[in-house]
């Protein structure tokens, strides 16, 4: 099975896992130039459950967040970077500025996100936590940032 997938057959591969009783963690952002801060984050995730889900920002939305110039890497290529990283099991994406819409259809057991967010402050945090999830932040890698490497080139 491809692991780059629809909204719709996340959907689908979450209630499967709800019915197996596996831990779907979820995780969703930009991944642009993915970078070591990005694999580690991403490895830490997976670690948490049985099945890692990333809904990646669209381009459009990679624009609206960043700026012009944004993404450097289109979404075709960074889904198929994703999809290649044996920690992640499905890729998905995600056309709003938030990812509030999916988050709230599937509902994960466990919702990832990295840096200084505070859980409560997460989109998605409280839909998740109602329903029985929890919400986990995972600390940045020191020194490592797309922006930062941008701003080097």
């Amino acid at each position: 099975m491809n692991k780059i997938i629809s909204q719709n057959q996340a959907l689908k591969i979450r209630l499967a896992c709800k019915r197996k009783k596996q831990t779907v963690v979820f995780t969703n952002g930009c991944f642009d130039l993915i970078h070591r801060g990005h694999v580690e984050y991403l490895a830490k995730a997976k670690k948490l459950g049985d099945i890692l889900i990333v809904a990646l920002n669209t381009d459009k939305s990679v624009r609206k967040l960043k700026g012009k110039g944004r993404p450097i890497i289109k979404l075709a290529d960074r889904a198929y970077i994703m999809a290649h990283l044996d920690m992640v099991d499905y890729v998905t994406s995600f056309e709003a500025e938030t990812p509030q819409a999916i988050i709230s259809k599937l509902l994960p057991n466990i919702l990832v996100k990295g840096g200084d967010y505070k859980p409560d402050e997460i989109v998605g945090a409280k839909e998740v936590n109602a329903a029985g999830g929890k919400v986990v932040v995972i600390p940045f890698v020191k020194g490592r940032s797309s922006s930062k490497i941008i701003q080097l080139l």
